[in-house]
């Protein structure tokens, strides 16, 4: 079956905007009735193409301004002792993530009591119905979102502290630094990985365009006493530009 003419002249204008191609990041690619006679096309299989590189969010429209090539994101590695104590006093596993200092930090937040449903007491290893914090975050780094997730804790282990007030955030050390002002004590974390298309929602919070994929991750924070005591399911990032590194020590 013959390709269809949109996803020809697309695969064609992703090569040429490709790293090393012939347009980069802010130059402007030709103009619709350029390209028509360029692949000798009607204007529908060239909007459709354009309307396709958009949603990959590879380039960008303005009215009046034409079509340029967007800007490509820095790749960010996820080291896997990112969630090791640092005694600077002004970081979290998400700044060292991204790179970046405290003053270039921002966070959006929204607290709220609700309920366990079956995947989350499934999670924390409780009774469907226990009370938990659920705490929504988007991640700004530099006024660019790059990472939202929801946050959940024991209602019983944070009601009435410091922890369930989000004027404290951002906290610095983090979620493990937080636990252990409660005196909880955090000995090990999970987390599992899978990457999809985002959601709506995602792809409006975090800026970029529909056809680009997405890494989503459930961490745990467990105690020593092995009792779950944090959950965020899940965490959202850029699928294209996070790299996850993962170093395993093996016995001769």
């Amino acid at each position: 079956m013959a390709q269809p003419e949109y996803l020809r002249i697309a695969a064609d204008l992703r090569r040429r905007i490709s790293p090393g191609g012939e347009f980069g990041p802010g130059d402007q690619i030709p103009t619709i009735p350029e390209l028509c006679a360029e692949y000798g096309v009607s204007e529908a299989p060239v909007r459709n193409a354009l309307r396709l590189l958009a949603s990959e969010g590879l380039t960008e429209s303005r009215a009046r301004a034409g079509t340029r090539v967007r800007s490509r994101p820095p790749i960010h590695r996820m080291a896997a002792d990112r969630y090791r104590s640092v005694p600077d006093g002004k970081s979290t596993p998400y700044t060292r993530d991204q790179g970046i200092g405290w003053t270039e930090y921002r966070l959006d937040k929204r607290f709220e009591q609700v309920e366990a449903d079956a995947e989350l007491a499934a999670l924390f290893e409780c009774e469907v119905g226990e009370q938990l914090l659920a705490r929504h975050f988007v991640f700004y780094d530099n006024d660019q979102p790059t990472q939202m997730s929801t946050s959940y804790l024991r209602w019983s282990d944070v009601a009435g502290t410091p922890v369930a007030d989000p004027i404290n955030e951002p906290w610095p050390g983090g979620t493990r630094a937080q636990l252990g002002t409660l005196g909880i004590r955090v000995t090990e974390i999970t987390e599992s990985f899978q990457a999809g298309m985002p959601t709506e929602l995602e792809a409006a919070t975090l800026r970029f365009g529909s056809g680009v994929p997405v890494l989503r991750y459930t961490r745990r924070h467990i105690a020593y006493t092995g009792r779950v005591v944090e959950v965020a399911h899940p965490i959202v990032r850029r699928g294209d530009t996070t790299i996850v590194d993962f170093r395993i020590q093996l016995d001769d």
